[in-house]
């Protein structure tokens, strides 16, 4: 069982920052991290992710401008996100896939956050 659990949403202005936190818990023994979004009206996402083996990803839309890290101490997965832009407006979810590799397809992950909210303003 693997437990996740989002922090750190909220609204700011286009070019502003925030820091999401996904708080781990349960047996990640050999498994990928990664961070999801979802806008209205469209399909999840992904973001960026941490295999297993402590390697990091970021996909393109966000290559640049987001830093996916890791407290290994206090098992906690940061996503700092800077330069906002108001498509990058969505619920971000903190995922988990039973694979050191993390593959961008939402179907390969089978524990998720609640999600938290971020909103870029204009």
């Amino acid at each position: 069982q693997v437990q996740l659990v989002e922090s750190g949403g909220g609204s700011v202005q286009a070019g502003g920052s925030l820091r999401l936190s996904c708080a781990v818990s349960g047996n990640t023994y050999r498994r990928c991290l990664a961070w999801f979004r979802q806008a209205p009206g469209k399909s999840r996402e992904g973001v960026a992710a941490m295999s297993g083996d402590g390697g990091s990803t970021v996909t393109n839309p966000v290559k640049g401008r987001f830093t996916i890290s890791k407290d290994a101490v206090k098992n906690i997965l940061f996503l700092q996100m800077n330069s906002l832009k108001p498509d990058d407006t969505g619920m971000y979810y903190c995922a988990s896939a039973a694979t050191i590799y993390c593959p961008y397809d939402s179907n390969s992950f089978d524990y998720w956050g609640q999600g938290t909210q971020v909103t870029v303003s204009s």
